[in-house]
Formats: C-alpha cells, sequence, structure tokens
C-alpha cells in the first residue's frame, strides 16, 4: 500500500486490532465501531489485496497464511503514519524545528559551534541536518532547497539570487609537528627553495576553488607529488607524526600538537562567507543563525594573526 488514504489506514487499523484480539466483538469494542462496520472494512482490504486475511471459526478468529505475512508490514505502515503525524502536530506547534546547514568540508565546524549551541537553547527540540562538500556542492545545495544556509569560502560560481555575508578573510599557512625542522623557522626564511624541498600533504577532498595551483606553484609546492588523505583526522596525524607539511586556511588544524607557519611567498587567501537564497522565505532557526555568524568578532575570536592579513 502506497500512499494510504484515511480510510485504508482505518481499515488497517481494524485489521491489527483484529489479529491482535483474534475476536471480531472485540476489536470493534477497541476501535470504538460497530462490528458489521469493522467487518465490512476487513472484507475492504481483503478485496484489496485479493485474498483472505482472517479466517472466522465461531467465536474465535485465525490469520490466513496472507494475513499472517501482511500483520508486520502493515504494523510498520501503522506505526509509520502515527510517526509522521505525531511529528507534524509537534512541528506545528513550534515544539520541533529544523536547521538544515551546508558547511565547506575546509571550514572548522568550531568556529560556528558557538552559535549552533545558542540556536539550540533559544529553540527547543531543535534537529540539526549538517551535510560537507566543497563550494560547488554546498552552493548546489542551497540551490536545491536541501540547506537553509551554506557556510564556507568561495563557491566557484555566481548567481543572481545567491546572497553571501563575509564573515572573515583568511590566508593559507602552512601547517608542521611542533617537533617539525621547519616549526622555528621565522616567515622570512620560509623562501621558495626551502618549501619547494618539502614532502606535503594533501586532502583529497580540497576545494579546488581554493588551492589554485598557479599560487601554489609560484611558493614551490606540488600537491600533485603530495601524499593525500581523505579526512581531516588523518590529515592531523600525519602533521603531527611529521609525515608532511600540510597547506590549510589559518583557522583549520589549530591543535596544541601543530604549529602555523606564515609563508611570504604563499599568496593564497580566502573569503570565508555564510550563504543564502535571495527571496526565499527563511525559518526562524536558520534566520538565529544567520543573525549570531554575522555579529561575530571573528578577529577576537581567531586572533588578529589568523583575520584580516592584508
Amino acid at each position: 500500500m502506497v500512499g494510504p488514504s484515511a480510510m485504508e489506514m482505518q481499515q488497517v487499523r481494524y485489521f491489527l486490532a483484529v489479529a491482535r484480539t483474534l475476536n471480531f466483538t472485540r476489536a470493534a469494542e477497541d476501535c470504538a465501531i460497530t462490528q458489521p462496520a469493522l467487518t465490512r472494512a476487513i472484507k475492504q482490504l481483503e478485496d484489496e489485496f485479493g485474498g483472505d486475511l482472517i479466517r472466522r471459526e465461531g467465536r474465535n478468529s485465525h490469520l490466513t497464511d496472507l494475513g499472517m505475512r501482511m500483520q508486520p508490514v502493515l504494523q510498520q505502515v501503522y506505526d509509520s503514519a502515527l510517526t509522521a503525524k505525531l511529528l507534524a502536530a509537534k512541528v506545528k506547534k513550534g515544539e520541533i524545528s529544523t536547521l538544515s546547514l551546508a558547511v565547506s568540508r575546509t571550514l572548522d565546524l568550531d568556529l560556528i559551534v558557538p552559535a549552533l549551541n545558542e540556536v539550540q537553547r533559544k529553540f527547543d527540540g531543535l534537529q540539526l541536518k549538517l551535510k560537507r562538500g566543497c563550494g560547488a556542492e554546498i552552493c548546489a545545495l542551497l540551490k536545491s532547497g536541501e540547506a537553509d544556509l551554506a557556510l564556507g569560502g568561495p563557491v566557484g560560481e555566481s548567481w543572481d539570487r545567491l546572497e553571501a555575508w563575509p564573515m572573515f578573510r583568511e590566508a593559507f599557512d602552512l601547517v608542521v609537528g611542533k617537533d617539525h625542522d621547519l616549526a622555528m623557522r621565522n616567515e622570512i626564511e620560509l623562501d621558495v627553495e626551502l618549501v619547494s624541498r618539502q614532502r606535503f600533504l594533501a586532502h583529497a577532498q580540497a576545494d579546488p576553488a581554493e588551492m589554485d595551483p598557479a599560487r601554489l606553484g609560484a611558493a614551490g609546492i606540488d600537491l600533485a607529488k603530495a601524499h593525500t588523505v581523505d579526512s581531516d583526522r588523518d590529515l592531523e596525524a600525519l602533521v603531527v607524526a611529521n609525515f608532511g607539511v600540510a597547506v590549510t586556511p589559518a583557522s583549520a588544524l589549530r591543535g596544541e600538537q601543530m604549529r602555523h607557519l606564515r609563508c611570504s611567498v604563499l599568496d593564497l587567501k580566502r573569503t570565508v562567507a555564510i550563504y543564502s537564497v535571495a527571496g526565499r522565505p527563511r525559518g526562524r532557526e536558520a534566520g538565529a543563525l544567520l543573525n549570531l555568524v554575522r555579529s561575530t568578532d571573528w578577529v577576537s575570536l581567531l586572533g588578529a594573526d589568523a583575520v584580516d592579513r592584508g
């Protein structure tokens, strides 16, 4: 049964009552209807399935083979319908709210956790749905309506309905383990020749809209020869183990076991923004998060050394 009507769901409810009690009289009493009405509803359901579901033998009844096979299926259908109805009622009353976010893979979620916590405190029963992707992917999620808001660097395309509120501008750093040979170097010492001698680590999901090969090449960085990983955790572990040097936004990979190195020869920066769709109705939850993110003092949060370096 696909998309059962209200009448069909009543038939399912009556059948389940009979299957539970194996007695038409008691089932009718439990469902608060007359026994003839219950019998007619069961017959209509049997006609739809093309076979008997219940065999009556005097006062007692038994499920047929078809009835036994259909009972767990119809129970699931009925339970799902009840759950959907209860959920819809809670959403209508404002007891449950949903916030769908698309976040760039290169954006550290810790940056927006304080704002998310504030939204959760304001809206009891908030259900967060978060998806990750590159710039183009989070933009697609926003366009399709699968995301209320998107956060990340440049999305790599222009769209007349795309609204963007810049959060902060940051440079990309070289990131090494605290015991790496480069850890104590200063910016002036990191020339192209020294950088080019390093073995690099690259994230397989790095955003092509951010990692400009020409700018990387000018700094002596060739990621085509780099070790590749597909998770932030693995990248961090290999950096800490001095397996290589990572190139990341200044706000990322800020653990105590790592060192961020400013590199004057690496002229690579990005602007992180929160995105929305112009003209599309925005829920209270999305509106609250947008306002919180826009009012955040990112320089104080991240430090002047990580933000707005010119």
